[in-house]
């Protein structure tokens, strides 16, 4: 398992603490915090990007015509032409 338990979790922050002390955890807190901010940020401008391209690359798709359209279309109100009995 490479997941980080609950236990290894408690040992960093404690690691943590005696290397920086307590007055150094905060501003390294705020530090890591703003640098997953702007990593994300980063990430998700370049997924925005490439999405961007992508449409542009498209050529754009002819509208399909519905079956309600061509019912309207018709006047019947039936998609394939037939009429109801009357």
């Amino acid at each position: 398992m490479s997941g980080i338990g609950v236990t290894g979790l408690i040992l960093l922050v404690i690691v943590a603490l005696l290397l920086f002390g307590p007055s150094k955890l905060p501003e390294l807190g705020r530090a890591f915090g703003r640098t997953l901010r702007e990593f994300r940020k980063g990430a998700s401008e370049l997924i925005e990007d490439e999405e961007d391209r992508k449409k542009r690359s498209l050529p754009p798709e002819p509208a399909a015509k519905t079956a309600s359209d061509a019912a309207s279309a018709d006047g019947n109100g039936r998609p394939d032409g037939r009429r109801l009995p009357e």
